[in-house]
């Protein structure tokens, strides 16, 4: 069963990250967001409320209450 979220305070917001809620601090970019999350945001694809964003406007883009993110992580192999 998942774990209920706290209501978000004043200083997070709520978006939803590969299909599970998330709380996060307001007004981080797209690769702060990423990053403090553990990604490394050079080696991931990302979907930013149904479209798949170009990366020159990632670092532009604030995340705010209700966004919705896919984060599809990048594997080499061989």
């Amino acid at each position: 069963m998942a774990e209920a979220l706290e209501p978000p305070s004043p200083a997070s917001c709520r978006l939803r990250l590969n299909g599970e809620e998330c709380l996060c601090s307001p007004g981080l970019s797209l690769p702060e967001l990423l990053r403090s999350l553990g990604y490394r945001p050079e080696l991931v694809v990302l979907e930013y409320n149904g479209e798949i964003l170009p990366r020159p406007r990632w670092a532009q883009q604030l995340v705010g209450d209700g966004d919705q993110l896919e984060v599809v992580t990048i594997v080499g192999g061989g």
